[in-house]
């Protein structure tokens, strides 16, 4: 893990052009809809010093909609005359501001998806998530909006109520009108067995005691809260709340844990921007330079997201560390060693914000939660984040000292086995241990995980955050700030302590903490606590000092192992190389007809990484277990929207290459029926990565050398050379044909490839819908040809060089 990828050099952007569609798919007809301007609703960054999310740019929001057809604009019902606001409102709940989620288009929350009676649904929902916002404190009902709403309307009232309930969306939380309505006694035979006490596990036990489940939560540890803890540090007369796990709240327009806090009457502190830097001698960085370099910086950042959209799939097998890095090299303006040690700085930012090394990070998804940020302050919570935690858990049964380590699911139910060989028996199961255990195996699966699910947890990142808790007798540093950050020299220990959140406004006592992230915090594992906190003083010494001002000794420290802590074996969650937002919904789907779910940060998409993830993670599963086991009970199916037929096109595509029909260097090509046509369709096949193949035209020749660097080969420097790599593009016979005649090896090929040709290498994913249906026609065709001549091999390979103008 400690290992970084050694940098190179990335492709060039002009040398992948956009691949021309042939067969553009006609854009739909927009449904009716309201005329909203939805404006750009500021968000935290992860280019932000306290980590996490970057800003959307204003042109990333929502354009104003196609305005609404006169005679459509008639039946649509006016509930009040803030609609724009309203749905800002539910844009932050996580709701789109003018079309229905996946979830309620399974539920059937209108007869007529994209027609007036989803606008008008649309507009009442937005209303009651707004009204419920306003007035968290309070149960909403539905009879109060009755009269709002035309009587020809009232069954979408009853749609839209029905589904804000049940799915966790409105009268949720701890306030005490909500928790008057929780049943005193399960009003459903169903058993639901909740492994794991964190905030996902807490959410979905609230939302399933208040739907009439009877619940059990089984818990390893002796306390609630997982990956979220709070310790009460004391000494000399002093005390405070150390947050040393999750601390942040990331974003409070949307976030469910801010109504949380605001029912609890917590206020939250907004962590101020001001972050000065120091340098390893602990001098002050000139804010100039410091500017300067985190400009720089941002525009690499940028230019990697420009070099991911020119490369398409072939992206997520290659790093953003790996990307960044060239991009300086390349660039040539951070050059002095200040620069360069701020530069790493930033970079021990962005491992933080992702708990995971640059170098695994994929390029092409490592920011693709970005467009679902909460928007709004980053905050820390007075007190710590331990009373959301206790405030969640009043009530609800919580066995401790429970380590699971076997669950069977099947028809009739589940059973959880845990420490002891004692097994808790229930309907169904909800599994939210972290990331990081399913990894581990901590938990066996008998039947086994799908496949599918195995191998999404095998490709998501899960990395580490470490940090040192110091209570001192007295507040030292400069009392306007909340963070500060130190650089170091060496690169692998960019992460060591780069960072200090001052606690002293918020914990009840003066406290600091130190952070250590990426390759740092793995190291960190290791090291003594006497030397880290030494090393610690070390650092704030040489700030503090040289001001006149004394460093005492604190009090009491602490130091996080949260690689080594057997229930969590890690933070959080990354989209690793290789991996893709995908794998977060694949790591959410339940198995076993619906007796097994998961939840958890990592099984979001949305809000990976983040506290209020985990919390909407649990009450979307809450939701899910109610809908199956009703479904159950009424003898219906319940009926889910993704398609298989892509993984099923996957699967024929590397049984067709079995046997290719043309193969040359690292290329290989399969033809349809009409191979003769010219013009018929074909699919090439790449290899990247392992070994460089020759044709037997090749044999002895000394390869040609293009001004372009040898494209192929820096493309294949960006992958782990112990594993082969393939992207795919489709073009025409003839096209195929005049590639073939290319000389030069393989470099040459690609630069033929992309240069001339125009078309851009993808994954297996990029190839569309329109291949889809060459793969399965080819694959009728050969299986027509098998049955009328028996089995047959085509294979063309090339004996001798061909003339050809190209060469």
């Amino acid at each position: 893990m400690s290992d970084q990828q050694p940098p190179s050099t990335l492709l060039p952007l002009a040398s992948l052009p956009p691949n021309p569609n042939p067969n553009p798919t006609p854009p739909p007809v927009p449904a009716p809809t309201l005329a909203l301007h939805i404006p750009a609703i500021p968000s935290p960054s992860k280019r932000k010093r306290t980590g996490f999310r970057r800003k959307v740019p204003s042109a990333a929001s929502p354009a104003p909609h196609p305005p609404v057809p006169p005679s459509a604009a008639d039946d649509i019902i006016v509930i009040n005359r803030e609609p724009t606001a309203e749905a800002v409102t539910a844009l932050t709940a996580g709701f789109p501001a003018d079309s229905l989620t996946d979830e309620e288009i399974e539920a059937g929350v209108v007869s007529d998806v994209g027609g007036i009676e989803q606008v008008n649904y649309i507009l009442i929902r937005n209303h009651l998530l707004t009204r419920w916002r306003e007035t968290f404190n309070s149960w909403l009902a539905k009879e109060p909006f009755a009269s709002l709403i035309p009587p020809h309307c009232e069954h979408l009232l009853t749609s839209a109520y029905n589904f804000l309930v049940s799915h966790g969306h409105v009268n949720f939380g701890v306030a005490p009108a909500i928790k008057e309505r929780l049943p005193k006694e399960p009003t459903r035979p169903n058993t639901v067995i909740v492994v794991g006490a964190g905030l996902a596990g807490l959410a979905a036990a609230r939302h399933l005691l208040a739907s009439g489940f009877k619940v059990i939560v089984l818990e390893g540890r002796k306390r609630c809260g997982g990956r979220v803890y709070t310790k009460k540090m004391e000494g000399g007369g002093h005390s405070a709340a150390a947050d040393l796990g999750g601390s942040v709240l990331t974003g409070t327009f949307g976030n469910p844990l801010g109504v949380v806090a605001k029912q609890l009457g917590l206020p939250m502190h907004k962590i101020r921007d001001k972050c000065p830097l120091y340098r390893p001698d602990g001098s002050p960085v000139d804010p100039e330079v410091d500017k300067e370099v985190e400009g720089t910086y941002n525009k690499f950042l940028d230019n990697a997201s420009h070099l991911r959209a020119a490369m398409g799939d072939v992206a997520m097998d290659i790093s953003l560390g790996a990307a960044l890095e060239t991009l300086r090299q390349s660039d040539g303006g951070i050059s002095s060693e200040e620069e360069i040690n701020l530069f790493n700085w930033h970079i021990a930012n962005l491992e933080y914000a992702n708990a995971g090394l640059s170098s695994r990070l994929s390029l092409a998804f490592w920011d693709q939660d970005d467009p679902y940020d909460m928007g709004g302050d980053h905050c820390f919570l007075p007190g710590g984040n331990g009373r959301l935690v206790q405030a969640l858990a009043e009530n609800v049964p919580i066995v401790y000292e429970r380590t699971v380590h076997t669950i069977r699911y099947g028809g009739d139910g589940v059973q959880v086995v845990v420490n002891g060989g004692q097994v808790y028996e229930g309907d169904m199961a909800l599994c939210t241990v972290p990331l990081g255990v399913l990894k581990n195996g901590g938990i066996k699966f008998v039947p086994e995980l799908p496949q599918r699910k195995l191998d999404s947890i095998k490709k998501l990142g899960f990395g580490l955050l470490n940090k040192v808790a110091m209570l001192f007798p007295h507040v030292f540093w400069s009392a306007d700030l909340d963070t500060f950050g130190h650089l170091t020299e060496n690169p692998s220990r960019r992460g060591e302590f780069f960072l200090f959140y001052s606690y002293a406004t918020v914990a009840g006592g003066p406290l600091l903490m130190a952070l250590v992230a990426g390759e740092a915090a793995h190291n960190f594992e290791t090291t003594p606590p006497t030397d880290a906190v030494s090393s610690v003083l070390q650092i704030l010494r040489g700030i503090y000092e040289p001001q006149g001002v004394e460093v005492p000794d604190p009090l009491q420290s602490v130091c996080t192992r949260w690689g080594t802590d057997s229930f969590s074996l890690g933070s959080y969650s990354h989209v690793a190389v290789g991996a893709s937002g995908d794998d977060y919904d694949i790591l959410a789907e339940s198995v076993g007809d619906g007796r097994l779910f998961f939840a958890g940060e990592a099984t979001t998409r949305r809000y990976p990484a983040t506290m209020h993830g985990a919390f909407i993670t649990g009450v979307r599963e809450a939701a899910n277990i109610n809908i199956h086991a009703t479904a159950r009970a009424t003898k219906t199916k319940v009926v889910k929207s993704p398609s298989t037929n892509a993984q099923a096109c996957a699967t024929l595509l590397v049984d067709l290459f079995r046997q290719p029909d043309l193969e040359f260097g690292s290329f290989s090509v399969i033809f349809g029926r009409k191979a003769s046509d010219p013009k018929s369709p074909a699919i090439l096949k790449v290899e990247l990565g392992g070994p460089q193949k020759k044709s037997a035209t090749e044999g002895g020749k000394k390869e040609q050398h293009h001004s372009n660097k040898s494209l192929f080969q820096q493309l294949q420097s960006h992958f782990n050379q112990q594993q082969q790599l393939y992207v795919y593009t489709l073009l025409s016979r003839q096209q195929a044909m005049e590639l073939r005649e290319v000389r030069g090896g393989d470099e040459m090929r690609l630069h033929y490839l992309c240069e001339t040709l125009g078309v851009k290498l993808v994954g297996r994913k990029g190839l569309g819908p329109g291949a889809d249906a060459v793969i399965a026609s080819i694959k009728a065709d050969r299986n027509s040809s098998r049955t009328k001549s028996g089995p047959s091999k085509l294979r063309v390979r090339v004996s001798k060089p061909q003339p050809s103008a190209k060469s």
